[in-house]
């Protein structure tokens, strides 16, 4: 089951429903991640509600360590961070989910182990359990309506750690079989296009011709228009002149 990438514990403290440590098994296995320890789940362990919930994502549960208190839990770990939706009034340093992944990957990079700890479902992690954290994770919520679900916070950041670790591309272009037209490809639809409305008689007043064929040329230039979209638009003022010699 362990993929053996170097990655985050996520760390859930005093879970009380079967069905969310489920759920967040299943989050962190979306994105990678299998890293899970329990500390002191309410209902005992191990849960065949969180098995149920867990979606195949049983295994990462299999492996899950259980601790009985939160220093057992941490005792190997160098760095902590403590997610919470609440202002605590404690120094310490407020990442974002994003920026906490980026500090997790960066010193996970150089050898440290990095836990992630994530409250129970009624109200959280208690100030106890956050002294005990080098850092804090502060997700920006609704402050009329903080409270997360435990999945869907592990979710957030389980979401960050496959995104700054580079797994994902921010923007990629699906091309569905075809590729960018060249430069001689938009110039000769620019001219097919041209010649063809000239005909028709679109280019008037006479004044106005020449700033109207530039606003042209500068539409085809601004689209980013593949060799499928070029033949489709040839085509298209092909049938449109047929269509009307016929008339």
């Amino acid at each position: 089951m362990a993929t053996g990438v170097p990655q985050p514990a996520f760390v859930l403290v005093r879970p009380q429903m079967g069905e969310n440590i489920g759920a967040a098994a299943r989050a962190m296995w979306n994105f990678g991640l299998d890293r899970m320890r329990i500390v002191a789940p309410r209902d005992g362990w191990p849960n065949p509600k969180a098995v149920a919930m867990s979606s195949g994502a049983g295994r990462l549960l299999d492996e899950a360590v259980l601790a009985d208190d939160l220093p057992g839990a941490l005792s190997d770990c160098t760095y902590v961070m403590a997610t919470t939706a609440r202002p605590r009034d404690m120094t310490k340093t407020v990442f974002t989910p994003e920026q906490a992944m980026i500090e997790a990957r960066t010193r996970i990079a150089r050898g440290e182990k990095v836990a992630v700890l994530f409250g129970p479902e009624r109200a959280g992690l208690e100030n106890d359990d956050i002294s005990r954290a080098n850092a804090i994770i502060s997700v920006p919520v609704n402050p009329s309506f903080a409270s997360l679900n435990l999945g869907q916070c592990v979710l957030l950041c389980a979401y960050e750690w496959m995104r700054v670790s580079g797994e994902s591309v921010p923007v990629q272009e699906v091309m569905a079989g075809t590729e960018f037209a060249n430069h001689d490809e938009i110039e000769h639809l620019a001219r097919h296009y041209e010649d063809r409305m000239e005909e028709a008689g679109f280019f008037f007043p006479d004044h106005k011709v020449a700033a109207m064929k530039i606003n042209l040329r500068n539409m085809w230039s601004r689209l980013p228009l593949t060799r499928a979209d070029v033949q489709m638009l040839h085509g298209m003022m092909r049938q449109i002149v047929r269509w009307k010699n016929k008339g």
